[in-house]
């Protein structure tokens, strides 16, 4: 079965679409595919997106499931009675912290932070997210070796196990510094950490995946090619955890892990605090 949902927001989508996904994940069995709706914050707008999923119920076999983040409630009553499985996550919650802190709460839309900085330090926040991002793009698949000195960690696997994602999310999320480096076959068959990575050991972060998915990918890339070929990814992938064993670099499982879990598992096994608080 096949279900249809919608993340809407009066921001930027950020918390419906990652609180959605947390609790869709929950049902491995069923398959979402979902489409976010940022920046719902009129009355006019409320009304395509509800006419949008009214279509997709009449013709689909089962009514949309709609999580939504929107403060406004002469917009979000619009979706509401829209032919769909509502989730309101503010109200969920807000109505039920409002009682226990007796206070109304403030209504604010698209405020990331809960706690109390100034300006200051919610720009200083953000610019250090932007910087960590360009790192992790400047610094991506081997490039620019002599800026490791600078990063907080350095991931290393074969292509195509995650490497570039996570990199960018690390700075994204969190503002720390990732680059990540290609182990191409050359590297492999000499059974030795490169020379590139030996002087930054111990910022090293293995990814490794199982084989069959890892074909599976390239095949996407490069389909029937030797890239591509399950003895090729068997082959690399034994060489890669090997070379990790032996030089006791901490290495992850990329194969059922989301972007997300790969990082936050990354850092907690790595030691690495968060530069910023997450979004």
């Amino acid at each position: 079965m096949k279900r249809k949902v919608f993340f809407l927001s009066d921001s930027t989508g950020m918390t419906a679409e990652n609180l959605g996904r947390s609790l869709l994940v929950q049902f491995p069995q069923i398959q979402f595919e979902s489409v976010t709706k940022p920046f719902v914050d009129t009355p006019e707008k409320a009304h395509r997106i509800a006419a949008e999923i009214n279509k997709e119920a009449q013709e689909s076999i089962a009514r949309p499931i709609v999580v939504d983040t929107i403060l406004n409630q002469d917009v979000s009553i619009v979706i509401e009675n829209s032919n769909c499985f509502y989730i309101d996550v503010f109200s969920t919650f807000l109505s039920p912290l409002e009682a226990e802190l007796g206070v109304k709460s403030a209504h604010n839309v698209g405020h990331p932070a809960i706690f109390k900085e100034d300006s200051r330090t919610v720009d200083q926040n953000y610019m250090q997210r932007i910087d960590a991002v360009h790192f992790a793009l400047a610094n991506d698949d081997g490039m620019h070796l002599h800026r490791y000195a600078e990063a907080d960690i350095i991931l290393i696997g074969v292509s195509r196990t995650g490497k570039t994602p996570t990199s960018v999310y690390l700075g994204m999320q969190y503002g720390v510094k990732a680059a990540n480096y290609p182990l191409i076959p050359d590297d492999l068959d000499t059974g030795k950490l490169p020379n590139a990575l030996v002087e930054h050991q111990r910022k090293l972060f293995g990814l490794t995946i199982r084989p069959a998915r890892l074909s599976e990918i390239r095949n996407e890339r490069k389909p029937n090619s030797q890239y591509a070929n399950l003895r090729t990814c068997v082959d690399e992938i034994r060489q890669a955890e090997t070379l990790y064993r032996q030089y006791r670099v901490p290495y992850i499982d990329t194969t059922q892990l989301s972007v997300e879990e790969i990082a936050a598992r990354m850092l907690q096994r790595a030691g690495i605090e968060r530069r910023v608080a997450s979004l």
